[in-house]
């Protein structure tokens, strides 16, 4: 049988704002990638987050991102590779307090917006976060775009990796994923989304936004939190894999 993990990245209010649906979502999925306070999040949603994903069993990961709240951390940012480095330890050691502090073990990191597109293309970039990874915990597993540079380099480093693919977002003929710029990038229609994940769970093809047809290896389907579509999108889901034999599981 089939396996894979059901992610969903979660705790992205801040202050007053709330963004996205955690309560509704979180029943579906296995492992979620929690903001740390720097493009999304704060303390107190931290702390509610990780006690959400308690409850319901789910495995935690931390979502580092970039230091823009304004941009929620889609906005490229010129740094060095240490500098990405360091932001990605301190992210995860905030993180880290909050999930120890309720007798739960950190599972994963999981880079977010344009660091995460950034480190998937750039070897130099991707080598400082999983280095930085590292240091902090052999043990945490890097979850990153399937075939991309960044996984290679987490292995590199001596770091399990969990090859990421995303349901509702459109592929670049090179496996990259179409920039939120422009159209297509971002599926809505919960048929495609659903049709596209039991395909890449179960055949390990995604069709490009061209058509092309290109393999890709699914350790972990991604379904965005902050999409309209979210809750719908991610039940149908966790029902189509379970039809198609597909056993559902974290990382761990």
């Amino acid at each position: 049988m089939n396996a894979v993990d059901l992610n969903c990245d979660l705790g992205e209010s801040f202050g007053c704002y709330t963004i996205g649906m955690d309560e509704a979502v979180i029943p579906y999925v296995t492992s979620v990638n929690i903001a740390c306070g720097w493009h999304a999040g704060d303390p107190l949603i931290m702390e509610k987050t990780v006690a959400l994903a308690k409850k319901n069993g789910v495995a935690v990961g931390a979502h580092p991102g970039f230091p823009d709240l304004m941009g929620f951390g889609r906005r490229p940012m010129t740094v060095t590779p240490s500098e990405a480095g360091a932001y990605v330890k301190y992210q995860i050691g905030a993180l880290m307090a909050f999930v120890r502090g309720q007798g739960l073990e950190l599972q994963h990191v999981k880079p977010h917006g344009a660091l995460y597109n950034m480190a998937a293309k750039d070897e130099a970039l991707a080598a400082g976060i999983c280095e930085a990874v590292a240091s902090v915990d052999k043990n945490l597993i890097f979850m990153g775009l399937a075939g991309s540079v960044m996984l290679k380099a987490a292995e590199e480093k001596g770091l399990r990796v969990a090859s990421e693919v995303f349901a509702d977002r459109a592929y670049n003929d090179d496996g990259s994923l179409v920039s939120r710029k422009l159209p297509g990038a971002v599926i809505h229609d919960p048929a495609v989304a659903v049709s596209r994940a039991v395909k890449m769970a179960k055949e390990g093809k995604v069709v490009s936004i061209n058509g092309k047809e290109i393999s890709i290896r699914a350790d972990s389907i991604c379904v965005h939190g902050d999409n309209a579509q979210a809750v719908e999108l991610v039940s149908k889901i966790r029902n189509a894999l379970v039809e198609a034999g597909i056993e559902l599981k974290n990382l761990r």
